[in-house]
């Protein structure tokens, strides 16, 4: 057991990082309760959470390291950054139930900053999904990109072994190591990865890779405001992620909805209905919280 008492921001934080893990009854006086990995956490509306199972301390590290200040944060940015060469490096899919996981990394050279902008490349949440996938289209005859696809059968293959947050970080260095070659011997001034952890977690989290890309590597949230590359990535990735949700709602012979919300339960509730629980490894991150949703919901069918 491991207790420790964090400010409301960072607890918001948190109900938002365990959102797929979350207990529908959580305890009087708490926020939330979730359990993550055999470990349950309990947070209270004093402040204090309360760790406990086999990696109980191991988790409330992360969120202490989380209060301690980023050695490569936002403001360490290089001047001008945004007028870079740089590669930008985004994910896709975390919080959708149904559908792979994307990361795409794209390298914007500087000459290229102004073509870019006059096709209209900017965060990929303020486009329609037809936009993104002509952008895509756009993008990729013009920039260097690498993307990683990751079905969700793959996905429930590896998830039992690693955090969430350890598959994005090796994904990430990954898609790296490809795009640096495919551009080599060019260099970019910077590399920024839009950011999901805390720099020093990222790099525990590669710590045991052969190659792990470290240098003129930086770290943003909402990434996409400081440099175009950013963005260039998370279109990409996105229109890969929804072409790879069309293909599998084809397979499945129904539409399969982004998102995680009560839509996707009764989805999946009637997918169990007519093909049996295992389908949902083919179509779903198994692990979400939906599952036992739909399973519950599919009974009342």
């Amino acid at each position: 057991m491991h207790v420790i008492t964090l400010p409301k921001s960072t607890l918001m934080s948190m109900k938002q990082h365990y959102t797929h893990y979350l207990k529908a009854n959580p305890p009087a006086h708490s926020l939330f309760c979730a359990v993550y990995q055999g470990t349950t956490i309990t947070a209270y509306t004093s402040g204090k959470v309360l760790f406990q199972g086999k990696q109980a301390d191991q988790e409330a590290a992360l969120w202490q390291e989380a209060l301690q200040k980023n050695a490569q944060s936002t403001t360490s940015l290089p001047p001008h950054f945004h007028s870079l060469s740089v590669i930008g490096s985004d994910e896709v899919g975390t919080g959708s139930y149904f559908g792979s996981l994307v990361v795409c990394s794209a390298f914007v050279p500087s000459h290229q900053l102004e073509d870019l902008k006059k096709l209209g490349v900017q965060d990929s949440k303020k486009l329609t999904d037809t936009r993104i996938q002509q952008l895509a289209k756009l993008l990729k005859e013009r920039i260097p990109y690498h993307i990683i696809d990751v079905l969700p059968e793959k996905y429930n293959d590896v998830q039992p072994t690693m955090s969430q947050g350890q598959m994005k970080a090796e994904l990430h260095n990954h898609a790296l190591i490809h795009l640096l070659k495919k551009i080599a011997p060019q260099k970019p001034d910077a590399i920024l990865i839009d950011q999901f952890e805390q720099p020093s977690t990222y790099y525990r989290h590669i710590q045991h890779k052969p190659i792990q890309i470290k240098e003129n590597v930086y770290f943003a949230t909402k990434g996409e405001s400081h440099h175009l590359a950013v963005a260039a990535a998370s279109i990409i990735a996105r229109a890969t992620f929804l072409d790879t949700l069309n293909t599998l709602s084809q397979q499945a012979g129904c539409l399969l909805p982004s998102g995680a919300n009560s839509t996707v339960d009764e989805v999946a509730a009637q997918l169990i209905h007519h093909y049996g629980i295992e389908v949902l490894h083919k179509f779903a991150k198994y692990h979400f919280a939906n599952t036992q949703k739909a399973i519950h919901l599919e009974t009342r069918l």
